[in-house]
Formats: structure tokens, C-alpha cells, sequence
């Protein structure tokens, strides 16, 4: 990546970014009072949800395309692949499920705010408590709560999609206690253009968020930006039943995604 201030005074604006960031900051400390207050008094949280961050994707600049359709069924386990914090607004001003994000999120300034709105469910790495965290996923999915898991382990450029880590689709193996499977369905998110045109490789750093980039310069850059455009694909929904075990369906869904991803950086979709 540029330098801050080089790529700032090429293709952003300080002043654009200064309003898009108070807007921002203003909007996330509104949101979550009102998520506070307003919670125990509704029942189902996530329309409004899905609200806020539909304002908030209009703040950043972020046009949401959505290609094929969310799972109708639930309980779903949606997998997805991981670019940017910038996932998480995206995703769920369209879908009406959890997070799964590491433990160490919920402590992220700005983050975690957003996390806990999402009603995130926080998760260690440590493998001692790995069952009893796939137990407590496992009790959103029989409430029938749908959950959205980022199976690569982190994020990264948006260039490939890592392998996905078998061990989190177990939370699916099993039917649900009423003998109903759990749906599984991959998603692909990818920026595609920065104020409509295509975004290059050279441009992609300044959504996506990996290895070992300051969180707060990376963000004030986005804000100095232009507009993104991001899209979504939805795949093929499938359940635990249709494959010999879970590393055939971590594979399925991680192809599926892959390909999704190939689509989204070549623009060729499918129809």
C-alpha cells in the first residue's frame, strides 16, 4: 500500500473523510444507545439491526449487490469468506443472524461495539474449550437462530479464499432435536468497484483488512475515499446429510465460495 497521506492526496479527500468519520462515530454511538435501551422490550432484534447497518453502509459509501438468494429455511449456518471488518455491516444488512468472531473482537475499539450489536457469539482459540464453544453455537442453531461464520480463520486480501477449517462445520453434523437439518449455505463478498469503476488489485488493500494493518489508518482512508461497490453472491444452500462427512462439505462450501470469488474479481457472473 501507499503511504497515507500520498494515497490521500491522490485519490481521497481529508474533508470528505473528516464528515464521512464524524457521521460514522456519531451514527455507531446513536445506534448502539438505542440497541441498548430498546433491547428488552424486543423480541426479534435483528430488523432493527439490519436497519442500522443499512444507514451505516449509506454512510461509508458501501452500494450493497446481492446475487441469488439467502437460505428461506432455518436454522442456516452461512459460510462465508473474510475480507475486512467491513464484512460485518455488509452481511448483516441483509441477513438476520449472529456473528462468530474470535474472543479478542468483543475488546477491538469500534468492533466490537459492532459485534455485540450483532449479538455475537465470541469464541476462544484455545482447543480446551472447543467443545464447549461448538456446544454454545450449537444451542443459537436449536433456538433457531442462524449464524455466520468466517471458516477461513481469518482475514485476508480478497485475492483467494483459504482453505476452510473443517472442525467448525461439526455444529451441523447432527440434525436439529426436532429431526430437522441444519441448512448450510456458502456466500461470497467482494468489493467490485470504488465509485463505479472496477477495482483493481492495487485498490483492493483499501477495503480489505489483513495481516498486520492498523486498524485506524486503515479506516480513515476508506472514509477518505470514494464510494465501494460490494458484492454478495449466495450459493447453492445444502445440508450435512448430502455429503459423506464434514470435511466433504467444508470442501463443497469452500469451492462454491472460491468460485463465487473468481466471479466477483473477473466480473463474469453467471446468470
Amino acid at each position: 500500500m501507499k503511504g497515507a497521506r500520498s494515497l490521500v492526496r491522490e485519490a481521497g479527500s481529508p474533508l470528505f473523510g473528516a464528515v464521512r468519520a464524524f457521521g460514522f462515530f456519531l451514527f455507531l454511538l446513536i445506534a448502539s444507545s438505542v440497541n441498548y435501551v430498546a433491547r428488552p422490550f424486543v423480541k426479534d432484534p435483528f430488523p432493527l439491526i439490519r436497519f442500522f447497518y443499512k444507514i451505516l453502509n449509506w454512510i461509508l459509501g458501501v452500494t450493497v449487490v446481492v446475487r441469488g438468494t439467502p437460505c428461506r429455511e432455518t436454522p442456516v449456518l452461512f459460510v462465508s469468506n473474510h475480507t475486512s471488518y467491513l464484512d460485518v455491516p455488509i452481511l448483516g444488512s441483509v441477513l438476520k443472524a449472529a456473528f462468530v468472531a474470535k474472543s479478542e473482537v468483543a475488546r477491538w475499539p469500534i468492533i466490537g461495539a459492532m459485534a455485540a450489536v450483532q449479538q455475537t457469539v465470541f469464541v476462544e482459540r484455545r482447543p480446551i474449550r472447543a467443545a464447549e464453544q461448538s456446544d454454545g453455537m450449537r444451542q443459537r442453531l436449536e433456538k433457531g437462530q442462524s449464524i455466520v461464520l468466517f471458516p477461513e480463520g481469518t482475514s485476508t486480501d480478497g485475492q483467494r479464499v483459504l482453505p476452510f477449517k473443517s472442525s467448525l462445520f461439526s455444529i451441523v453434523e447432527e440434525p436439529l432435536a426436532d429431526g430437522r437439518p441444519v441448512w448450510v449455505q456458502g456466500v461470497t463478498v467482494l468489493p467490485t468497484k470504488l465509485d463505479g469503476l472496477p477495482l483493481g488489485r492495487a485498490w483492493r488493500p483499501y477495503y480489505a483488512w489483513f495481516g498486520d494493518m492498523g486498524f485506524f489508518k486503515h479506516l480513515w482512508l476508506f472514509f477518505c475515499l470514494g464510494g465501494f461497490t460490494v458484492e454478495i453472491i449466495f450459493h447453492t444452500p445444502v445440508t450435512a446429510r448430502d455429503f459423506s462427512d464434514r470435511k466433504a462439505l467444508a470442501g463443497f462450501c469452500h469451492d462454491a465460495v472460491a468460485a463465487g470469488a473468481e466471479q466477483a474479481l473477473t466480473g463474469r457472473f453467471s446468470s
